[in-house]
């Protein structure tokens, strides 16, 4: 596996992927968790990354809750790389910050943007979509994102329309949309030209700078003004003095969206299809359904326990290590205890588990948070 020299991997790690609480937290959020084996979510987007980067190259942006617990599970990484937002203001200007610091490290410096809590299955795959993905954005002012073939009309994934043939698998992209309802996403897999935004892109330095220059105009100085301490004593300080003034908006809203409006010919955005396994474990029905299409268990059920009775008991999801589970007659229940909070929801409303969390904020119950 060849690396390219100038290839940077960023990983977004702020999120508290509140979905799956109690399991996740405000200091140890779901990128913390050995949801997928014995490694957790950030040490394996790393590790599928490495052969592509030395660790040198990587850059993390989180925040100052869960920094200390990704500086002791990435001891590999340097220490100054792993940066920590004072607040939290979405996904552009996290990764427009890593842009302004890249360029005036490495004027052709490729970024990688990578959300750190994604799971794949075809690792080789995986890494060889990427390496065509760096050479096209390495040429020119282009833009890649790698697009999932949808396989069901999912509202909570944003939606990427494509037109025409590039090269190779890449598809010229014709417009970007945000988590439709039941029937937009019905008529988007219908239609068979859109892909789910995996999240995951790829653009030069200079291309997303450029980009949040004309955008994100306002931002962009902030933003250039941060970086220029970076390296000196007074980085710190400036990053808390000024990056809450950056405006709080997604990449995909800032960006994407208005360059997507100039039309497939002259926006420079392009989709490769991505094959290889892919699964955001958006909640924790997706983390069921995720191991059981691995293991098949018997009667669909996922048990992490000491041991087990089961009678009459289908689909279900207990967390609840060290006890003895007894599942009599339930289906479909997902139950997880912690030392300080117990979950019983079924998968059907697993999605809702965040607003058990808007919830515990609201009241100001920071220790279950």
């Amino acid at each position: 596996m060849s690396k390219n020299p100038n290839f940077y991997p960023v990983i977004l790690a702020g999120g508290r992927g509140t979905r799956f609480w109690p399991l996740s937290r405000k200091k140890r959020a779901k990128q913390l968790l050995a949801l997928d084996g014995k490694q957790t979510m950030i040490q394996q987007t790393v590790a599928r990354l490495l052969p592509l980067a030395p660790s040198k190259k990587f850059w993390v942006i989180t925040n100052d809750d869960l920094r200390p617990a990704i500086v002791k599970q990435l001891p590999k990484l340097p220490k100054p790389q792993l940066l920590a937002e004072p607040v939290g203001r979405n996904t552009a200007p996290a990764i427009g910050l890593a842009a302004f610091l890249l360029l005036r490290k490495d004027p052709d410096a490729v970024i990688g943007l990578f959300p750190s809590d994604h799971v794949i299955a075809d690792e080789k795959r995986y890494r060889e979509t990427l390496e065509r993905g760096i050479e096209i954005a390495a040429t020119g002012a282009n833009i890649v994102v790698l697009g999932i073939r949808p396989t069901r009309a999912e509202t909570g994934y944003g939606y990427i329309e494509v037109g025409g043939l590039y090269e190779g698998e890449a598809l010229r992209v014709r417009r970007f949309t945000e988590k439709p309802n039941d029937d937009t996403a019905a008529e988007f897999v219908a239609a068979g030209n859109y892909f789910w935004n995996s999240g995951m892109f790829l653009w030069s330095a200079r291309t997303l700078a450029d980009a949040l220059r004309e955008h994100l105009p306002k931002t962009a100085l902030i933003l250039e003004e941060i970086a220029s301490k970076f390296g000196t004593a007074r980085f710190a300080a400036t990053l808390r003095k000024l990056y809450p003034k950056c405006e709080n908006i997604s990449v995909d809203y800032a960006l994407l969206e208005p360059r997507s409006a100039k039309g497939e010919q002259d926006s420079n955005i392009f989709c490769l299809p991505a094959d290889f396994g892919w699964n955001d474990l958006g909640s924790w029905t997706a983390l069921h359904e995720h191991h059981t299409a691995k293991s098949t268990p018997p009667e669909g059920n996922l048990f992490d326990a000491a041991g087990t009775f089961v009678l009459n008991a289908r689909g279900n999801y207990v967390h609840a290590p060290g006890k003895f589970v007894a599942a009599v007659g339930v289906s479909d229940v997902v139950v997880v205890e912690t030392s300080d909070a117990l979950l019983i929801t079924t998968r059907q409303h697993a999605q809702d588990v965040g607003k058990v969390v808007k919830f515990l904020d609201e009241r100001k119950l920071h220790k279950l948070t």
